[in-house]
């Protein structure tokens, strides 16, 4: 597999023209992939080969990661996206930073309760499969929204090598067959049109997939820019599915959506200063909060997954889900105290009933009182990090929210909706996809953006590039960061080892301290549950794609043995 991978990379950028030697190639042995000048990090080799072939180019870490975001539609589509939303954070070589907002907003016509039936119960599905599960894209315009502020290359450059892989198509990965073949009843259900990801009989490895209507779309979005998507003949398809299959997005909410620039949140670890996701993302301020709780801890000397470490930051995150739940929305719809929720007395109460011995229930765990709070008015998501030769840094984490989102591919315009719908609160109290709660702070309501764990994350030391990463993972994308973060400064881990490291994740609700197979030995499971937490077996948890600027000025990529994740640099 991994020699496969290297000879589809290669031949790829050849294809492009951009080859000027062997591209370094993320092995799957826990060794760092280590590049002089630029590294990119993405979910598929053929994503990251095309973005390292625009920083050959002479683009920018933001030509890059528009040119994977487009390739991660085609050659990812369980995640990757055109139809659904995400959150990107941006670092200058000069130390400036920003972040765009491109999540998904709710359509006009969506209502409140809009999930519930006539006795207030959430109906099974709805805000999950089909169309009414659909918010608003917004991953065309956020790109274009980057590009126009600091992109270098023309945009036709950043997005023609997805076009040529929709057209030409890709050689089906055994990980790719599996989960298109799990689908296969929901395509076939969903779907009122042919759909392309659909096939008579199983799809197999080496099958090769091409995807006409997909191309033609991205060829819009080449020639026109945003209005190739939210106007002309592939708005029209879409509006025209949703009219077909009883959903709601209309022609006024297209034209209406933007993408917002947003203040970074900013936080601190140690020595160590980060750069993360604010509101509607809760990915910042939780890690924030998580740091800056765990930080006073001797993490190193009780050492990696030992049951005193274990235990101190599962006691952390209990309390700051708990906070997610009740406080944090859209800013535009709720007010988000976020300087209450970072504040080291408020964090310091939290903390006041923490036991060092046992485990808190989750049940005697309820959110900060915070007066200020009122009204104003699967885990398929993906992440990419990229570094360019000048030392700009991009994360930017994008979703469908569930594995292929709604499952509803657009008729003849080829990509797939999401079901970010359920991101939202459908019912106080009442768990989403993922098991999260939430309250008044993430009800729905016209043109809000549902509340989000996205994480993308760009760390600094001394005022240096330190590091990028963000991955998947539903609810357990902030935990994963923070582990990935701990195992680089607390256990000297290098970056594919701490990306590799087993991984464990407690959201508050419901009370389990989920982890991967074996990542704790029988003796530390023992201890924890005598201390009076609850452990539980779950399937891999993230999928981190991660750059380390080593001390030595290269760059090290971890790309995540969870997936197919590839790093590539130069």
């Amino acid at each position: 597999m991994y020699y496969a991978k290297v000879v589809v990379v290669i031949l790829l950028m050849c294809m492009l023209g951009y080859v000027q030697s062997k591209p370094h190639l993320t092995p799957k042995n826990n060794t760092d992939t280590i590049a002089d000048s630029a590294m990119v990090v993405s979910a598929h080799p053929l994503a990251s080969a095309v973005g390292v072939a625009i920083l050959k180019k002479g683009g920018n870490a933001i030509d890059a990661a528009i040119a994977i975001q487009f390739a991660l539609a085609v050659v990812y589509p369980e995640a990757g996206n055109i139809g659904g939303g995400g959150f990107m954070v941006y670092r200058a070589a000069d130390g400036s930073s920003n972040t765009l907002d491109f999540r998904e907003t709710a359509p006009l016509a969506a209502t409140k309760n809009m999930y519930l039936d006539q006795l207030g119960n959430v109906i099974a599905d709805r805000s999950t499969k089909g169309h009414w599960a659909a918010g608003i894209p917004g991953t065309v315009a956020g790109a274009v929204a980057a590009h126009q502020k600091y992109g270098k290359l023309p945009w036709a450059d950043l997005v023609q090598p997805a076009i040529n892989l929709a057209q030409q198509g890709f050689v089906v990965s055994p990980t790719l067959a599996q989960t298109l073949n799990a689908e296969q009843t929901d395509f076939e259900q969903l779907n009122t049109r042919p759909c392309p990801l659909a096939k008579k009989d199983l799809w197999h490895p080496l099958d090769t997939l091409k995807q006409v209507q997909l191309a033609a779309t991205l060829v819009a979005i080449r020639d026109n820019q945003q209005n190739g998507f939210y106007a002309g003949w592939v708005a029209d398809s879409l509006i025209a599915e949703m009219q077909r299959g009883g959903g709601l997005i209309t022609h006024t909410d297209l034209a209406n959506y933007a993408p917002v620039w947003r203040n970074p949140i900013v936080g601190n670890y140690k020595k160590l200063r980060f750069i993360s996701m604010p509101p509607p993302s809760s990915g910042g301020i939780a890690l924030a909060q998580l740091c800056q709780v765990l930080e006073k801890y001797p993490l190193a000397k009780w050492g990696f997954h030992s049951p005193k470490t274990i235990h101190h930051i599962v006691e952390a995150e209990r309390r700051i889900y708990a906070d997610r739940a009740t406080h944090l929305g859209d800013p535009a719809f709720w007010q988000v105290p976020v300087g209450t929720l970072l504040n080291t007395a408020y964090l310091q109460k939290r903390m006041k009933d923490f036991d060092a011995q046992h485990a808190t229930p989750s049940a005697k765990i309820v959110a900060g009182n915070i007066a200020q709070s009122h009204a104003i008015g699967h885990e398929e998501t993906t992440h990419l990090s990229v570094v360019d030769k000048w030392g700009n840094a991009v994360a930017v984490t994008t979703t469908l929210n569930g594995a292929y989102g709604a499952k509803v591919v657009v008729g003849g315009a080829g990509f797939l909706l999401n079901n970010q719908m359920d991101d939202f609160s459908a019912k106080p109290g009442v768990p989403n996809l993922y098991g999260l709660v939430g309250n008044e702070a993430n009800a729905i309501a016209p043109n809000k953006r549902m509340l989000s764990s996205m994480t993308p994350t760009i760390v600094e030391q001394n005022g240096k590039l330190r590091m990028v990463l963000g991955t998947p993972g539903g609810s357990t994308i902030i935990t994963s960061v923070l582990q990935v973060l701990l195992n680089v400064e607390e256990f000297g881990m290098t970056m594919q080892e701490a990306v590799d490291a087993p991984r464990f994740h407690h959201q508050w609700l419901p009370d389990l301290v989920f982890i991967e197979k074996d990542a704790l030995d029988t003796p530390t499971i023992k201890q924890l549950q005598q201390m009076g937490h609850t452990i539980k077996e779950r399937p891999p948890i993230g999928r981190v794609d991660a750059i380390l600027v080593r001390k030595d000025g290269k760059l090290a990529g971890g790309a995540d043995k969870r997936g197919e994740d590839t790093a590539l640099g130069y």
